[in-house]
């Protein structure tokens, strides 16, 4: 009584501990030169419990209780790397690496940060100003509720029929000294449109079980730029890409149509003394009428952003399901972008959804050499709320999603990375448009994260 939808107690507790070793056998003069043959393999394994509020949100099975315990073995990495030349006297070089390895698309993690399985052709040239890769790869499927490639659970059958062609360039001193500049090409072809999938918790991933809850298929090629340095003083970090493709059907209609979608995001900061102060703001265009044949919202492959806080920020940890939305989230685990999809992990890119605007401040104070305090403000909007006023069925939604706050403090007690504690507090304040939603109760998290290195 009185709760919104089935969700009655939101609260959940997640403990989960992941330990990843690495095995590399190389062969080669390594002093001055890239190695000749390199094989590298890294598995990851996870154990986790977590404890909800209310039945329904761990697993689909109406009895399946408030508590989860879960184990599991994921590969993170498993590829073979040959060194095929040397084109100067400095060892400017072309190599090419083949099976699961960890890629990233642009600086920030926006597009695509992730471990697929491929095949990657790479390089540098003039003295390592200039570093290129073309790359093919397919995308894995996860572990529920790791996020490891499940690969060793599921075979080849964990093989995504999800393509993702990459031409990048980074150009380092481009526009000036300290400035590293990067125009990419993200082709991706997806044609998961006939298939039926469940994660391992019993919840429908593809199709998203929303609008017509049909599979598609999409074409879409991503071109953009990203640059990261700084300008004298003056730290910044910028992407912006536009998605142009098309798809068989849309989330809301039987009918194909033209995606048309753009993305900007930038995060500027200074250095006083022992204090970095920074500005943000990012913009992801949202389609303003599902049925048109257009989709406009832009939504990335699979993101991992740091920015604005990253993982202390609530609105980019923490999944926020839309609420009679069919297990979808409008904003989805480790992202901040208001997708709709069903998930990352599983879930395909939907580009008829609300778009995302962040506006934020922040600040890093370092204390000491081995304590740092952070802070972040973002103010969240949807870029337009058609999309969820038609999933919802209801009418003029705000677009204020409110005012996320965090902060952290990070200790690293012997003043290297290979033991780092860190602790975050966070909470959404909520705005007319969330109220509208889900009701006006502050929303908040709490984060414990230790990473040992040896």
């Amino acid at each position: 009584p009185g709760s919104l939808d089935v969700v009655g107690a939101g609260e959940q507790l997640v403990l989960a501990e992941t330990l990843l070793m690495e095995a590399v056998l190389y062969k080669g003069n390594t002093v001055f030169m890239p190695p000749e043959w390199e094989f590298r393999i890294v598995p990851a394994f996870n154990l986790s419990y977590a404890r909800a509020g209310e039945r329904g949100f761990l697993q689909a099975p109406a009895d399946s209780g408030t508590t989860r315990r879960d184990g599991t073995v994921g590969l993170q990495g498993l590829f073979v790397d040959r060194h095929l030349r040397d084109v100067s006297a400095r060892y400017d070089f072309d190599s090419v690496r083949i099976g699961i390895q960890p890629f990233t698309a642009d600086f920030r993690g926006f597009l695509l940060q992730d471990s697929p399985v491929g095949i990657r052709l790479f390089g540098i040239r003039d003295n390592n100003r200039y570093q290129y890769n073309l790359a093919w790869f397919r995308r894995l499927d996860k572990d529920t509720n790791s996020g490891l490639n499940a690969i060793l659970d599921r075979g080849l059958s964990a093989i995504r029929d999800d393509d993702v062609f990459v031409a990048n360039l980074y150009a380092q001193d481009t526009p000036v000294s300290g400035f590293t500049s990067q125009v990419v090409a993200v082709y991706n072809r997806n044609r998961e449109g006939g298939d039926l999938q469940y994660d391992d918790n019993g919840f429908i991933q593809r199709p998203a079980s929303l609008g017509i809850e049909q599979g598609r298929d999409y074409d879409v090629l991503y071109l953009g730029y990203n640059g990261d340095g700084h300008f004298r003083r003056y730290n910044l970090s910028a992407s912006a890409y536009a998605a142009l493709g098309d798809e068989t059907r849309s989330t809301f209609s039987t009918a194909g149509g033209d995606i048309r979608a753009f993305f900007v995001a930038a995060e500027a900061s200074r250095d006083f003394d022992w204090i970095r102060a920074r500005v943000s703001a990012l913009y992801a265009s949202g389609d303003n009428d599902p049925f048109d044949g257009e989709a406009k919202g832009f939504d990335a492959i699979f993101e991992n952003p740091l920015f604005a806080g990253a993982d202390t920020s609530f609105w980019i940890r923490q999944p926020v399901p839309l609420i009679g939305g069919g297990r979808v989230a409008l904003s989805g685990r480790n992202g901040v972008l208001n997708s709709l999809r069903s998930s990352k992990e599983f879930g395909q890119s939907n580009f008829s959804n609300p778009g995302t605007v962040l506006l934020g401040v922040g600040a890093d104070l370092d204390l000491s050499p081995t304590l740092r305090v952070s802070g972040n403000a973002n103010e969240l909007w949807l870029a337009d709320a058609t999309t969820v006023e038609v999933a919802r069925n209801q009418g003029s939604i705000d677009k204020h999603i409110g005012l996320d706050v965090s902060v952290a403090l990070t200790w690293r007690p012997l003043a290297i990375q290979n033991a780092v504690l860190r602790l975050s507090a966070a909470a959404l304040l909520p705005g007319k448009g969330y109220e509208q939603l889900f009701g006006d109760e502050l929303g908040y998290s709490v984060l414990g994260n230790v990473v040992l290195t040896y």
